[in-house]
């Protein structure tokens, strides 16, 4: 993949609703953005998390058993259809069950996001060791914190924008739901070749 559509694929990834993103607009209605920018750390912890554990422990299995990654793709499709059908079918209700938005929820939470998966099987180079992969991880990383600021900006915005404490719940909690469905295509994408390195330093 190109460094071009690396940052493309990423960030398109990274801005669509999800579990994480939902948590971070929460807490900038709620609290503010100054007050919940240290949770961002917790959102790049997750997913350097399980990216790192998905490339040192699963890349074996899936080396030996190609199989295996198959059957992963395919969970993390109806993971997402299945999220997407709850968050629509619960609607606003849902807003209530994320409560007080901690550190360590963010962090819990974008470990087990699917997203995960898609970053460390698809759009980050495969045929590269953990270590080759420091320029790949440290731009993903610079994108993570932005994107994550901006849904703190939305979710801000949003407590701003509106008077009634029911429109600022389903406006938070509606696009999610009408959104993860979205992901499903880059969760089924093949893997993707490592570029030629030199050409992440011109």
């Amino acid at each position: 993949m190109e460094p071009i559509m690396f940052v493309a694929a990423s960030v398109t990834l990274l801005i669509t609703p999800g579990p994480t993103n939902t948590l971070l607009a929460t807490s900038g209605a709620a609290t503010g953005v100054r007050r919940s920018l240290p949770l961002l750390m917790g959102e790049l912890g997750g997913y350097l998390t399980a990216i790192f554990i998905l490339r040192l422990i699963a890349s074996p299995a899936i080396a030996a058993t190609p199989a295996i990654e198959l059957a992963l793709r395919i969970m993390v499709a109806v993971y997402l259809l299945h999220l997407a059908l709850k968050l629509w079918q619960r609607g606003s209700d849902q807003f209530d069950a994320y409560g007080a938005v901690t550190f360590g929820r963010v962090f819990v939470t974008t470990l087990l996001n699917p997203k995960s998966i898609v970053f460390a099987f698809t759009i980050l180079p495969q045929n590269l060791e953990l270590h080759d992969l420091v320029v790949w991880l440290a731009a993903l990383a610079l994108m993570i914190v932005t994107v994550g600021s901006l849904w703190i900006a939305i979710g801000a915005s949003l407590q701003h924008g509106f008077h009634g404490r029911i429109n600022l719940r389903s406006s938070i909690v509606s696009v999610p739901s009408s959104s993860q469905s979205s992901q499903v295509p880059l969760a089924l994408m093949p893997s993707c070749e490592s570029p030629d390195l030199d050409r992440l330093h011109h």
